[in-house]
């Protein structure tokens, strides 16, 4: 999992909210199912270059946010998502659109998640 994630320390976004939302999107997006074994803070810590507390601060965050629940010696897991209506496919043809249209106009890819970011922050 954890090459899934990456940090970049020289962006805006604190590390543990980069670390946050990564995780988040791929529980989201069903590449970490219900179930799944993260890895403990410090290993996560230490394959990203973070310091642990770093790693803490996410994995609380998304305590917060109800995806995970951490126990002592069980480890942190991804929770049990409600069944919700899936929109899954109609966001990947969207996202598949966009790329189409971007690809269209000769706008790269860093250009693209640039402008998505940004709409984003809105």
């Amino acid at each position: 999992m954890s090459t899934q994630i990456s940090v970049d320390l020289q962006a805006a976004t604190p590390p543990y909210e980069q670390i946050r939302s990564q995780i988040a999107s791929l529980i989201s997006l069903g590449d970490l199912p219900s179930g799944s074994k993260l890895p403990t803070v410090r290993a996560l810590a230490t394959d990203l270059g973070v310091a642990a507390g770093t790693v803490a601060r996410a994995y609380k965050e998304l305590e917060a946010e109800e995806l995970i629940t951490s126990r002592r010696r069980a480890g942190t897991v991804v929770n049990e998502r409600p069944q919700t209506v899936d929109t899954r496919e109609d966001l990947l043809a969207a996202v598949d659109r966009l790329w189409a249209l971007a690809a269209a106009q000769k706008v790269d890819a860093a250009t693209l998640k640039a402008l998505v970011a940004r709409r984003e922050r809105k």
